[in-house]
């Protein structure tokens, strides 16, 4: 099993810096036009949910791992609910690869594998160099086209 590139928590850190910010914002209006929020339970959830979403990014990329088997790519991810999936590569319909501004500044990119079906038609693997996102997306779609051939009747 591959695990995620180490900098992918950098990442997910600081969606839960910015909830905890969102949160003291919404808990601070609520305090200045509804009712009065105490400091200290303003600050203490603020704080909760900070350090709630420092350890699940933390728990989160310990547990994340995919892997490329003969047959489908696997994948281990969740930290309340913990989810195994297998993509058959007669599934595979395409490969992306994408990376938004803040990937792009921690040097990471994520592969997305679209499959055929309506339920989880997509699969998403984050946290890797742009280097292995593009070998993944290469050698998904070889393997998609090589198992093609093995299922034609």
């Amino acid at each position: 099993m591959e695990s995620l590139n180490p900098r992918i928590r950098f990442l997910w850190i600081a969606q839960g810096v910015i909830t905890a910010a969102v949160l003291g914002v919404v808990l601070a209006a609520v305090d200045q036009l509804v009712v009065t929020v105490p400091t200290a339970v303003l600050a203490g959830t603020v704080v909760l949910v900070l350090l709630a979403g420092i350890l699940y990014a933390i728990r989160l990329y310990q547990i994340w791992q995919f892997e490329l088997q003969s047959d489908a790519l696997y994948l281990e991810r969740g930290v309340i609910t913990f989810v195994e999936t297998a993509v058959p590569f007669v599934r595979v319909q395409h490969v992306d690869t994408q990376f938004g501004p803040i990937e792009r500044m921690l040097g990471l990119s994520s592969v997305v594998v679209y499959t055929a079906g309506s339920r989880n038609a997509d699969v998403r693997i984050p946290g890797l160099t742009p280097d292995r996102a593009r070998e993944l997306q290469d050698t998904l779609r070889d393997l998609a086209i090589d198992s093609e051939a093995d299922d034609a009747v």
